[in-house]
């Protein structure tokens, strides 16, 4: 549109131009030079804006789609400078990554409703900008994303009990809501990059009840731990009393009443030969070994 204003202002100020030209040189009137002088100004501003009109600038992050009075060019035009139709409209596609939060009331598997926060980052793709302009146009994000975001979401959570966005099951939700949305509105040109959970608001007295049954089922937890390692260190002083039983078994097996004696006789002998002073009565004591009295 502004390539057609242009190039007929362009005419127009090119005849006006030719026009007073004529009459300042073919018929020597100055009274037309400053009309000739203006309207040449005038025409060469206009040429150098009509050639603008031949290139545009997509800027970083964008593409170009190239608009020719209906027809819809399936090539798109990439960051940096193009030569286009000055004819033709050009529209700009951001495909950076664009983020959508929703708070919404979603139902449970129980029945509940549950306030969440959830957030949808994403990006258009860009070889199929030009689809999505034919088939919904520049505000695909309010047609397409936004309605389909919010259905599965919904239909996500139906299926699982409440407390299931409160625990660490939450992500896996998050990864089901990203799945379940991609595979939706992936076929469409939009690529689904994450789906992050924001903020779970539940029921004051349900949330007191799911928190209540974590604590309980912790406790149970670290109290199994407690019987474990009570039960290891029951089997390891078991190991233990077999380990002494069996050593004063090979022990007590080993020992005779002859070894003793013996053993005693050589006792005897070292003290008998030793300066201490002392008594030795033979024949008395236990067995008929030597007993030996200290005198001191």
């Amino acid at each position: 549109m502004l390539f057609t204003i242009t190039t007929t202002i362009l005419l127009v100020a090119f005849f006006i131009w030719y026009k007073a030209r004529k009459k300042v040189h073919g018929e020597h009137n100055p009274l037309f030079r400053n009309t000739s002088q203006i309207s040449g100004a005038l025409a060469l501003v206009l040429v150098i804006l009509a050639i603008s009109q031949c290139f545009t600038v997509i800027p970083a992050g964008h593409v170009g789609v190239i608009d020719f009075f209906g027809k819809v060019s399936d090539k798109t035009l990439k960051a940096g400078i193009n030569m286009v139709n000055p004819m033709a409209r050009v529209i700009k596609f951001s495909i950076k990554t664009q983020e959508i939060k929703e708070i919404m009331d979603v139902p449970s598997k129980e029945g509940l409703t549950v306030q969440l926060e959830v957030s949808v980052l994403f990006h258009l793709d860009p070889e199929k900008a030009g689809e999505v302009y034919k088939s919904v146009g520049e505000n695909y994000v309010d047609i397409i994303l936004e309605p389909q975001f919010r259905s599965v979401s919904r239909g996500v959570t139906a299926g699982y009990e409440a407390k299931a966005l409160y625990t660490s099951e939450r992500e896996m939700l998050a990864q089901i809501i990203m799945s379940d949305l991609q595979k939706i509105v992936g076929p469409r040109g939009i690529v689904i990059e994450a789906s992050p959970l924001r903020r779970i608001a539940l029921p004051e007295g349900l949330r007191a009840a799911i928190e209540e049954k974590l604590r309980a089922e912790q406790e149970s937890q670290r109290m199994q731990f407690v019987l474990a390692k009570e039960r290891q260190e029951a089997d390891r002083k078991r190991i233990e009393a077999q380990g002494i039983s069996d050593f004063q078994n090979i022990v007590s097996k080993g020992i005779s009443e002859q070894l003793l004696r013996w053993k005693g006789i050589e006792a005897t002998e070292k003290l008998a030969n030793s300066t201490n002073t002392k008594v030795i009565v033979i024949g008395a004591g236990k067995d008929g070994l030597p007993l030996i009295l200290d005198t001191k």
